[in-house]
């Protein structure tokens, strides 16, 4: 199948988990578990994430697991060509929305570079078992990730699984993929 296709596909499940808070959450509580309980997150002093939408997986409890550890948190801003950056946020940050409805950080905050964040928290709406991913199309994480060192994850609800469809040579593979 291809990728738009996929892409449709993982964006009615989530829709369909949002309709379901009550599966959605209990399912993001076992992920949620799963990470804190990995060996990268532990390790990790610096984390990369998403300021989710209501369609995924919430990240606010990963954020405030994070603070309450004495974590650094960096959160990705986009800008024209494909390029992300990740900045340091706090709990008081106050967000700037992108055109696609997207909390970023504001331009004033400190930027975390690559080679800071230890565990890199990748969002997607289709996944592989072979841990590639389908995004919402804009290749800013395969561009990140080609020169990325350090860990990365992805917390995927089983309704995201496709295993009909075939990476192309610029997508770049998750190292760990929590499934529930």
């Amino acid at each position: 199948m291809e990728k738009n296709k996929l892409r449709k596909v993982g964006l009615t499940a989530l829709e369909w988990l949002k309709q379901h808070p009550e599966i959605k959450q209990h399912k993001e509580s076992s992920l949620y578990e799963q990470l804190f309980a990995s060996q990268q997150w532990q390790q990790a002093q610096t984390i990369g994430m998403i300021r989710s939408l209501p369609l995924e997986l919430s990240t606010q409890p990963i954020f405030e697991r994070a603070m309450q550890e004495g974590k650094q948190v960096a959160v990705p801003r986009t800008f024209k060509g494909g390029k992300m950056y990740f900045y340091q946020v706090f709990p008081e940050t106050v967000y700037d929305t992108s055109a696609f409805g997207v909390e970023e950080p504001p331009l004033t905050a400190a930027e975390i570079t690559a080679t800071a964040i230890d565990l890199l928290i990748v969002p997607g709406i289709v996944f592989n078992r072979a841990g590639y991913r389908i995004g919402f199309g804009g290749g800013f994480y395969d561009r990140y990730l080609e020169h990325f060192s350090g860990h990365s994850c992805s917390l995927v609800f089983s309704e995201q699984l496709h295993e009909q469809w075939q990476p192309e040579a610029f997508d770049q593979p998750i190292e760990q993929l929590f499934i529930q």
